[in-house]
């Protein structure tokens, strides 16, 4: 079976894919990423060789170049491409526009174009908007975005549930709340607070710190993509979640205790604008449709991420000072020439 995964060199996708190599031998993976800020090919090193692995760097909104790239054929799409940091919509909504709206109707047209058997879309919880105290949204929840990163994804959604729809295409949806663990980029809240507390230098937190978030391990998300692929109905809408939101004041000072660090490095600062009180899911049809549940505790977890961005902090430096791109320069150059031809051909 051969699948293509968007956004492959992200947090996410990196993870995904080595999940995907280790447990499905069936599978055979091409990894299409272009390479913005957030992706790092340094995240697949250890992968990079594997003659079930192909990597390609384009732009999912470029549609002659996703052409050619599905002219190779493929039988599932897991489209994980998109901006995804709140913080940059604000600032400039155009990329978010651009990669998670135009770049999903580009792929929505190609797979139609090219018969894809399967089109799973990875989409937030954002999309709802913020639940009252004690509140948890099911797939039935009106989509009620804050952000313009939000936006974008909802905008996103309502594009592949009309192509399933008009077009019958084989698609359905994965909305899920916060993930963590390995290779996460430092602009997120847990890496970037792992990577300022190991530097005692402050710990950035908007408004009281209240605002709740349901953390769930990377994964244990990406054995629900793989679970999507293998048994998603198409047309459906998929929560996934841990059921177990925290306020990030408790997460962070949880992780100041994990590092040995003083709860004096956390710093309040102003909050941003429309910021989302709360996000919780309900998962229930997920886990019970598919037979999945996560299988990473939250402490467990969060412990195993502290310990992994200090035994990689090497990584950690070169993602925060932008060197991990040599690495593109450094092992791929010479297999241009390489991906080049097995592009054409």
């Amino acid at each position: 079976m051969k699948v293509l995964v968007t956004g492959g060199a992200g947090f996410i996708g990196s993870n995904l894919i080595r999940l995907l190599l280790r447990e499905a031998p069936e599978l055979e993976i091409t990894n299409l990423d272009k390479l913005t800020y957030a992706g790092n090919l340094e995240n697949l090193a250890d992968v990079a060789g594997l003659p079930r692995y192909r990597f390609i760097r384009a732009d999912v909104a470029d549609p002659r170049a996703v052409e050619r790239v599905f002219k190779k054929g493929f039988d599932a799409v897991l489209h994980l491409a998109a901006e995804t940091h709140v913080d940059r919509s604000l600032e400039d909504a155009a990329p978010f526009l651009r990669t998670n709206v135009l770049g999903t109707h580009v792929l929505l047209e190609a797979a139609r174009r090219h018969g894809v058997g399967r089109f799973v879309h990875i989409s937030t919880d954002e999309v709802y908007g913020s639940p009252s105290a004690g509140e948890f949204f099911d797939e039935s929840a009106p989509l009620k975005p804050s952000s313009p990163y939000a936006a974008s994804k909802a905008a996103a959604d309502l594009l592949v549930l009309s192509y399933v729809h008009t077009f019958h295409l084989p698609a359905l949806i994965l909305r899920c709340t916060n993930n963590f663990g390995p290779y996460q980029f430092p602009e997120k809240l847990l890496p970037l607070a792992i990577a300022n507390a190991m530097e005692n230098r402050p710990l950035p937190v908007y408004g009281d710190g209240m605002q709740e978030r349901d953390w769930i391990f990377v994964e244990d998300y990406c054995r629900a993509i793989h679970r999507a692929l293998e048994r998603g109905r198409t047309g459906e809408i998929y929560n996934v979640s841990a059921g177990t939101p925290r306020a990030n004041l408790d997460v962070l000072r949880a992780l100041l205790a994990l590092l040995g660090k003083p709860e004096s490095l956390i710093k309040f600062v102003e909050d941003r604008p429309g910021h989302d009180r709360r996000y919780a899911l309900d998962s229930g049809k997920f886990r019970k449709e598919l037979g999945w549940t996560p299988q990473n505790d939250f402490e467990q977890a969060l412990a195993a991420t502290v310990e992994w961005n200090r035994a990689n902090a090497e990584w950690l430096e070169r993602c925060r000072s932008g060197a991990y791109r040599n690495y593109y320069r450094r092992h791929y150059t010479q297999r241009r020439k390489t991906l080049e031809r097995w592009q054409k051909s």
